[in-house]
């Protein structure tokens, strides 16, 4: 069984993007540790000094760097936090990890950014659409983005039985299997998908996003 990841959350709507940031990390009793909320937490806070940050400081910066091709992925939060994630790790439709990229070479994290940070989720292949398909390993991981397109809040729920991620903010749902598809809420775009590709087992990213990482429409 994987790491414990985003939990199921039926808060109600939040306010703006920042002042929503602690109803994102909210729980029922199914949610995260305090350890692991105050991680998401201290990323979210983390993403406003990010996106005042001139692109040219971003690229200059490994830490802040989008995901890049060959990007190997760490927990974000939890006991393994910062370990790499293997094959072993994540049983298929177990509830989806946050995780963080990481430079092979070099072991730089690219935790300077929330808008780094992402969702890996282990699906049956068989019921993934050709596109997603496309994106995903031969064992089913598939990877998002954690943020919401809709007000920057992470996407820390999951609706088990439903295989959906659920935004508390606002209650924006997303559907992994169809490429995060909006199936519910404001949210005006699917989250940005993350193609993958194996390497010893384990999930690696195979480029970047692909497309536009935060709120607002494409």
């Amino acid at each position: 069984m994987g790491e414990e990841g985003p939990k199921t959350v039926n808060d109600g709507p939040g306010n703006a993007a920042c002042g929503c940031v602690s109803r994102c990390v909210a729980s029922d009793g199914d949610g995260p540790q305090s350890a692991d909320r105050r991680a998401v937490l201290a990323g979210a806070l983390a993403s406003g000094v990010a996106l005042a940050v001139p692109a040219s400081a971003l690229a200059a910066d490994p830490k802040m760097t989008r995901p890049q091709a060959g990007d190997v992925f760490v927990f974000a939060t939890g006991d393994k936090a910062r370990s790499v994630i293997g094959d072993a790790d994540l049983a298929v439709g177990a509830p989806p990890v946050l995780a963080w990229p990481m430079d092979p070479q070099s072991k730089v994290i690219r935790d300077g950014s929330r808008l780094n940070q992402v969702l890996l989720v282990r699906l049956d292949t068989a019921k993934l659409d050709e596109t997603t398909k496309s994106r995903a390993t031969e064992g089913g991981f598939v990877a998002y983005s954690a943020s919401c397109t809709h007000a920057l809040c992470p996407v820390t729920g999951w609706h088990a039985d439903k295989r959906i991620f659920h935004c508390p903010c606002h209650n924006s749902e997303f559907d992994p299997s169809i490429g995060a598809k909006v199936v519910f809420g404001p949210a005006p775009r699917p989250l940005p998908a993350l193609p993958l590709k194996t390497v010893d087992g384990a999930p690696v990213a195979a480029q970047g996003f692909t497309g536009k990482v935060g709120a607002g429409s494409a």
